[in-house]
């Protein structure tokens, strides 16, 4: 509460019931004057509260003049007592003056002056139209994506520049973090992702083998295969179960520590939160991400090795062969390519809506779905963008 004082000689605020608040009147020529002196705070205003309404109730004055070059102390509660009654008598007409008011005093009255007389905002007449909704709807969205990019050029800055364990100075990488993210994230990722791959692969092969049967080129499902597993799907479904998997976690992990204020506490003592807590899993994603897409491609191989025996009658040895007429190097590498790109596409925006958490669960559950939810979407316009590339250069 703002507050203003005057000492007296001996340097002491008077407080004592010597400075309690009090009022003068006097009334001439249709002038009423009111000289206010002693201390106007919380404690002491309601002293004078029932005199100063007595005041507000008298009428037949043309102007009133208010003195508050005696007050000692005051805080908003005696301003707003002392604007009460100066807006009872705006509102009969009468001139009112103030005299002898110091600059904080001043600054006082206006502040309580402009709460007091400030008009509600008038409520439109109904709920916009269902056009002008969409638009703010549209306009929102493009705020929030603004927002989401530069706090990702942030982290991604932050994570090229190094580790910055310690803020602004220092390059030191803890290996032990790094390690223990990759064996969470990668190596505990291979059965699902493994099962997954294989099955996505004898579907794919099957498919194939039905469709191809009528034309009498069964031999040419190995060519499907080969192709769509490495270039396209191995490494797209296994960028989207480690964005269900553990996007999810980073941002779960890094949510629950800002509700409980860990994050403003690394600061506090010295810490880069970033360095800290999104490095280690930025490098385990790039690291583990290539390495599952290449168990996924061969599970997938795999799977689509059994359907093929099965419902082409196509023997592994006769598969194996086709498939190195059917894929070369560039064929591995336009699949294996995108893998980095996707780990940092889904710990950036994890770690984006981690920071982003409040202070609910809601909040929480909330951002671990848009973290799923937004990986998923750019992994996958991503993957068209490489498509196009990789058209566009003939790779």
């Amino acid at each position: 509460m703002l507050t203003i004082r005057k000492r007296d000689a001996s340097g002491e605020a008077a407080e004592n019931g010597e400075h309690r608040p009090r009022v003068a009147v006097r009334e001439e020529g249709g002038v009423l004057g009111c000289a206010f002196s002693g201390v106007w705070t919380t404690r002491t205003v309601a002293a004078v509260d029932a005199d100063m309404r007595k005041i507000e109730q008298r009428s037949g004055a043309k102007q009133l003049m208010l003195d508050l070059s005696r007050i000692e102390k005051m805080d908003t509660a005696g301003a707003w007592l002392i604007d009460r009654l100066a807006s009872a008598f705006e509102k009969k007409g009468v001139e009112v003056h103030l005299q002898g008011q110091s600059e904080v005093a001043s600054i006082l009255l206006g502040a309580v002056g402009d709460a007091v007389r400030r008009e509600p905002e008038s409520s439109p007449s109904g709920p916009p139209n269902i056009i002008l909704r969409a638009l703010e709807l549209v306009g929102r969205r493009v705020y929030e994506m603004r927002d989401d990019f530069f706090a990702s050029m942030n982290i991604l800055g932050a994570t090229i520049r190094g580790a910055q364990m310690k803020l602004g100075r220092g390059h030191a990488v803890n290996p032990a973090a790094i390690f223990n993210q990759i064996d969470r994230m990668g190596v505990g990722a291979i059965p699902v992702v493994t099962l997954m791959s294989a099955i996505v692969g004898a579907i794919v092969a099957q498919q194939g083998a039905y469709q191809l049967s009528y034309f009498g080129a069964n031999i040419f499902v190995v060519d499907l295969v080969g192709v769509l597993i490495l270039r396209e799907l191995g490494v797209l479904m296994t960028a989207i179960m480690l964005a269900g998997r553990s996007g999810s976690a980073i941002t779960a992990e890094i949510g629950s520590m800002k509700m409980r204020e860990e994050v403003d506490a690394l600061k506090v003592i010295g810490l880069n939160p970033i360095g800290v807590l999104v490095f280690p899993r930025l490098v385990a994603l790039v690291i583990g991400l290539p390495c599952l897409t290449i168990i996924a491609n061969f599970a997938a191989l795999a799977g689509g090795i059994v359907a093929a025996w099965l419902y082409s009658d196509i023997p592994p040895a006769a598969f194996i062969d086709r498939l190195r007429v059917a894929i070369d190097l560039s064929t591995i590498f336009a699949g294996l390519i995108k893998a980095p790109f996707m780990a940092l596409i889904i710990g950036i925006i994890a770690s984006v809506e981690g920071m982003k958490v409040g202070g609910s669960a809601e909040s929480l559950g909330l951002h671990v779905t848009a973290s799923v939810v937004k990986s998923i979407f750019i992994v996958i316009i991503l993957d068209g963008l490489f498509a196009m590339f990789y058209a566009a250069i003939g790779f």
